[in-house]
């Protein structure tokens, strides 16, 4: 089966076009497609795999599963691939056009390249964030997700809790996390008890009011190079601690690269994050 490798600031996915024709063997399929492919020494390599249809909400879906084979909700940087796929493709009617993935609808906008030309920068509404404890969801009842003292290993965490259809923890240090032990702390957050469906961590320096330099640990997949949701949540997450401006665009630098986020501070408002998106590879596979 073809395929095409993509990757947003390094966040690389392996992606089929169904399009046309279904995946083989349904749902699992799917799943043990992500496990095998997403290897990096077995398989393709990649954080995962996302399989594009046409869409029943929207003009397009994206289904979405991390390298472990589980199903994630949502993807900034996968969806803004799927964006750049299906517009280089003719797919796309125009430069703005609406993607669906398990059920939540974004639109997706062309912010640079002209039809007949590759897309190499898009932009996304990703939605309001979601900020009810028991929608994100963590253990508790009620109210916001700020600055909640959290015990991993032994040493409290203060965190910020935000949905953006799938959970983050963010945690604000106080240098940049270059040396920050990621790959130990990650996993303890992860499946810490106090979230219910696992999460992604975001461990977050903020530079001056406009800018953020971060580090994600995402659920299923382990560290990634960058995380769109999550870079998202950040933004979300120091505008509600005081920590940088609403409204302003904000300029998060990720391990894979730079993602610019704004947020109006409101809590029913849209979160627009806008980045590259750019082709590695095609092939085929046996599946």
């Amino acid at each position: 089966m073809k395929f095409t490798k993509m990757h947003g600031c390094g966040n690389d996915y392996i992606y089929f076009d169904c399009t046309k024709e279904d995946f083989p063997g349904g749902a699992e399929g799917e799943k043990q497609a992500a496990i095998k492919l997403s290897d990096r020494h077995f398989g393709i390599g990649g954080d995962g795999i996302i399989i594009i249809k046409k869409g029943t909400k929207a003009d397009f879906e994206m289904v979405m599963y991390n390298a472990d084979g589980s199903r994630s909700q949502m993807c900034g940087n996968g969806i803004r691939c799927v964006g750049k796929y299906v517009y280089d493709a003719g797919y796309a009617k125009g430069r703005e056009f609406t993607a669906e993935s398990m059920g939540a609808v974004k639109i997706l906008k062309v912010e640079e390249g002209e039809p007949g030309d590759k897309v190499t920068k898009l932009s996304v509404d990703m939605g309001s964030p979601i900020l009810e404890a028991e929608k994100i969801p963590v253990a508790l009842k009620g109210g916001r997700v700020i600055q909640h003292p959290l015990t991993i290993a032994g040493v409290e965490y203060i965190t910020t809790c935000v949905s953006m259809g799938n959970p983050h923890a963010v945690v604000f240090i106080d240098k940049k996390p270059s040396e920050f032990p990621v790959c130990e702390i990650g996993p303890l957050f992860e499946n810490d008890r106090f979230f219910p469906e696992r999460t992604n961590t975001e461990f977050a320096y903020v530079e001056d009011r406009r800018t953020i330099w971060m580090r994600v640990w995402e659920r299923g997949t382990g560290e990634t190079l960058a995380c769109g949701t999550g870079t998202c949540a950040t933004a979300v997450a120091a505008i509600l601690n005081g920590l940088v401006d609403a409204g302003e665009k904000i300029t998060v630098h990720l391990l894979g690269g730079d993602l610019e986020i704004q947020w109006s501070g409101n809590e029913g408002d849209s979160v627009f994050m806008t980045g590259p998106a750019e082709n590695v590879f095609t092939g085929n596979v046996d599946l």
